[in-house]
């Protein structure tokens, strides 16, 4: 069923709402629907109106960022090169971990507020399974490394550059750290000093074949 289109100024009272949100999400501060209200200067049925809950506020507000992951991850599965395709959506997924305090309790939650972020989520972590076996098939990392096991890891990653990183250079810091992460991960030449096989890339940031 199509959802009709807002008015005017119910769009208007949409993108106001949506827009403090994000303001208190990336400022750390927990998203209350009155208070919401209040900063917007509106009335607290209106909120209500648009976001019965504040989980389904939140999940409006890391909608835009699972959108552009999923579509990455889309456009990674057309690289030909499948250890290069999982190293490039891993650190994509790593920047936005860091970046959009929305997008971890959203993908961590056990039970979604909106349709739109189940089917958001579901889609995300096929991607990300279709290129981790793509790149395990392709003999390019570790045979016993699963889907779940990116989860955690990525998390890992992502918590570290947090709490370690400054915010001016925390995507930094979360490069570096899943750099190292992905040499354990990636399979490497046995040969000291060898190069890596065609199709074997490093880590993000190391310098592409093609």
């Amino acid at each position: 069923m199509t959802t009709a289109p807002l008015r005017k100024d119910a769009a208007r009272n949409w993108e106001r709402i949506v827009s403090v949100a994000r303001d208190l999400v990336d400022e750390g501060t927990p998203l209350q629907l009155n208070d919401i209200a209040r900063r917007v200067g509106t009335g607290v049925g209106t909120v209500y109106r648009h976001f019965p809950t504040a989980e389904a506020l939140l999940e409006t507000v890391a909608t835009p960022t699972l959108e552009a992951l999923t579509a990455q991850g889309e456009q990674a599965l057309a690289d030909d090169d499948p250890g290069r395709a999982l190293a490039d959506f891993l650190t994509r997924t790593v920047e936005a971990q860091v970046t959009d305090a929305s997008l971890a309790p959203v993908t961590a939650a056990a039970t979604d507020a909106l349709p739109r972020t189940t089917e958001l989520k579901q889609a995300l972590s096929s991607v990300g399974t279709e290129l981790l076996e793509r790149a395990r098939d392709a003999g390019v990392v570790r045979a016993d490394l699963t889907p779940a096991d990116l989860v955690p890891l990525m998390c890992g990653v992502a918590y570290a550059a947090t709490v370690h990183g400054a915010p001016a250079t925390r995507v930094e810091t979360a490069r570096r750290y899943l750099t190292a992460l992905l040499e354990g991960l990636y399979v490497r030449p046995e040969r000291p000093g060898a190069t890596a096989a065609p199709g074997r890339p490093g880590p993000p940031g190391s310098p592409r074949s093609d």
